[in-house]
């Protein structure tokens, strides 16, 4: 098991404790309850002198119950893949009064929380070594248990305080897809393309022109034939990509189930495009509208993931059930993941198609959006009425695929036409 230590700037919390009686105090009670009883009851005053001192202890705990300030250092924000573990350090001392502090990590589903070192507050802070790791992508909170002991063991006060939170990514197929064909733009990449300029493969060769470079001129080529010719290449050019991800609210059951599949098929998408040196963005239309620019890079894959995760601060909030003009470059690749049940984000599609843009939708509603299973006939009228609105969706020029249960992403974007009319562009 790897481990990571990525992280943002550490967070603070101050609290104020609340006093309460410790059970060193009840038991003091009690000992000078059945002593000054005995003593009644017995007459024997001897255990009055016994149960004097207790009483004197008892009288000054009211007075040990001062008002204490203390302070959590925690790790901040740390970021993982799935299964890798890192480590959160955590830290607490008094700001204000006195006492003596322990800490105790809280408990958080699905994630595994290991304590590695552990100390008591004394001639240093009370510290917390943790190792965290989470079988599964999320946002995962973490808290401690801050309980507090005054000096003379007499009150004790407990504070439940956050400590940090984990963000772990999902871990995505390393194999390279293949995008749509569309005409790329003007930069260069690592698509090869059937345009003729700067590149390495081999395209043609034709006769010297005037403003042609000398180190295309192809001269074995030019001494057999008694005059200049040159090497045409094919260029290579590099794509925008904008994922689309469906966060609207869907039905429990398999429909909410499929945001497994949406936030994994979309960083599998965005990590193949950013190696390929493709300048990627996401848009997420549903609930809380959202988007980030494109960007290059390995920075620009954390950027994306913390924006389908919704957090971070990277991103740019917005409205409406459109993709904003200036999330989704002119010329555009979009690959949108959703379960195709909203109606607002099926007119989305459409009105990015009518853009310009090459759409590709993957179907990642798996059956029916049902709880219990249909009968026979009921399901095959489901089947019938989702290949009707794939037929009408691409009559509009819009791309779907269904993800099957046991096919990578890969391999069911290998579905996709070869070719497909171009829109013109709207400037």
């Amino acid at each position: 098991m790897t481990r990571s230590r990525h992280r943002d700037a550490s967070a603070t919390v101050e609290v104020e404790l609340r006093w309460r009686p410790a059970p060193l105090v009840y038991m003091l009670a009690g000992c000078a309850a059945v002593a000054l009883l005995v003593a009644v009851v017995a007459a024997r005053w001897q255990l009055v002198v016994f149960a004097a001192p207790l009483l004197g202890v008892l009288a000054t705990a009211p007075w040990q119950q001062s008002r204490t300030r203390i302070q959590v250092d925690g790790g901040g924000t740390l970021r993982c893949f799935e299964t890798e573990e890192v480590v959160l350090t955590v830290a607490a001392f008094v700001e204000a009064g006195h006492a003596l502090l322990r800490l105790k990590p809280r408990s958080v589903a699905e994630l595994g929380i290991e304590i590695e070192e552990a100390s008591d507050s004394g001639a240093a802070p009370a510290g917390l070594r943790l190792a965290l790791s989470a079988g599964r992508w999320g946002r995962y909170p973490v808290s401690v248990r801050v309980s507090a002991l005054s000096p003379a063991g007499l009150a004790i006060a407990t504070a439940t305080l956050p400590a940090g939170q984990l963000f772990v990514y999902p871990v995505t197929d390393p194999q390279r897809m293949r995008l749509p064909r569309t005409e790329l733009p003007e930069r260069l990449g690592t698509h090869l393309t059937r345009r003729h300029g700067p590149g390495v493969e081999y395209a043609d060769i034709r006769a010297y022109a005037p403003g042609d470079q000398l180190r295309i001129v192809n001269w074995p080529v030019s001494a057999r034939r008694g005059r200049l010719y040159v090497t045409e290449r094919l260029t290579n050019r590099s794509a925008d990509v904008v994922v689309l991800v469906d966060t609207s609210q869907q039905a429990p059951g398999p429909a909410t189930d499929s945001l497994e599949l949406s936030v994994r098929g979309a960083a599998q998408v965005v990590q193949s495009t950013l190696q390929a040196g493709d300048r990627t963005a996401v848009v997420c239309l549903g609930r809380h509208p959202r988007w980030l620019r494109p960007d290059i890079g390995r920075r620009q894959f954390y950027r994306i993931v913390d924006t389908v995760l919704d957090v971070g601060d990277e991103h740019i909030p917005t409205t409406g059930t459109l993709a904003p003009h200036a999330a989704v470059p002119i010329g555009a690749i979009v690959v949108a993941f959703s379960t195709l049940l909203d109606t607002q984000f099926a007119l989305a599609l459409i009105d990015l198609r009518k853009r310009g843009h090459v759409v590709v939708v993957v179907d990642v509603l798996r059956g029916t959006p049902f709880h219990a299973g249909l009968d026979q006939t009921l399901a095959r009228m489901w089947q019938l009425e989702r290949a009707s609105m794939y037929r009408d969706m691409g009559t509009v020029g819009v791309d779907i695929v269904p993800w099957a249960q046991d096919a990578r992403l890969d391999e069911i974007m290998r579905l996709l036409p070869e070719h497909r009319r171009t829109v013109r562009v709207r400037r």
